[in-house]
């Protein structure tokens, strides 16, 4: 579902603030592949992530959704085959439409425009059904302005938006880190039941050591713009944050510096 190949990355080139983000980077995702992906500040986990998504050009490599070349696919062209929520609440919905107003966007995007009444009663019933999923009371507030809501809440609406029209690859880059830990749960908890039932192939940086062993099937650590660690199957259900921070020295020959990512 998703191909990397030997993709590299380098912000500044030329100067004394160049810096090599991601190094003849390769990663192959099989369809319904749910990866974790975590490393230190610095390792390259978001520049994978805007380059999948085409934020910017990359310097070398291709990248590949689904058998179509994207490479050189801008990032408005690449949205049909993706899905992504970003670390910051704010970010992946409109602050002053309604809630029903947010998943009608999401539902109609990649699809031509007409002049008929906003939102049918179905819609409407379709999207109380959905927002029942998430356990926030939040089908009982459809014209509420997503403005309104807290963090957790609209971080949990910006994924169901996300995965309204089943994406090819789901992207989440650390949509939990801004939450409280209670919240993130609640959220991480509902990530889980949507790529499990819709079976999504899914991208999750996260910042978390236990957040990455106890979901999905598959885990990555980057350092320095390279893929160090790939566990998956047995290995990653018998993982702890002790072994992975023994693998990381092994691969690395140094010390995982985050107490972020080992405590959160």
């Amino acid at each position: 579902m998703l191909e990397i190949k030997n993709v590299t990355k380098i912000f500044n080139p030329g100067t004394v603030n160049e810096k090599l983000a991601l190094d003849n980077f390769s990663l192959t995702l099989e369809d319904g592949d749910f990866v974790t992906v975590i490393g230190g500040n610095g390792a390259g986990k978001s520049t994978m992530m805007n380059a999948i998504a085409g934020v910017w050009p990359v310097d070398a490599g291709k990248i590949i959704i689904d058998g179509v070349d994207v490479t050189k696919l801008p990032e408005h062209k690449r949205a049909k085959y993706l899905g992504r929520v970003f670390q910051d609440p704010m970010t992946g919905t409109a602050a002053t439409m309604g809630i029903e107003e947010n998943l009608a966007l999401a539902k109609r995007r990649g699809h031509g425009r007409t002049l008929r009444a906003g939102i049918s009663r179905k819609e409407r019933e379709e999207y109380r059904e959905l927002l029942k999923i998430l356990d926030l009371g939040l089908e009982d507030r459809l014209t509420s302005k997503v403005g309104l809501l807290s963090g957790g809440q609209r971080q949990a609406l910006t994924l169901l938006m996300a995965t309204l029209q089943k994406p090819k690859l789901l992207l989440l880059d650390e949509h939990t880190a801004a939450l409280d830990p209670k919240t993130a749960a609640k959220v991480l908890e509902t990530t889980e039941f949507i790529v499990q039932r819709d079976q999504l192939t899914t991208l999750m940086i996260t910042h978390n050591m236990r957040d990455a062993i106890a979901h999905g099937n598959r885990l990555i650590m980057l350092n320095e713009g390279r893929i160090i660690l790939d566990i998956r199957g047995e290995e990653k259900k018998k993982l702890t944050v002790e072994d992975l921070l023994h693998k990381f020295e092994a691969a690395s020959g140094e010390e995982f510096a985050s107490d972020k990512a080992i405590l959160g």
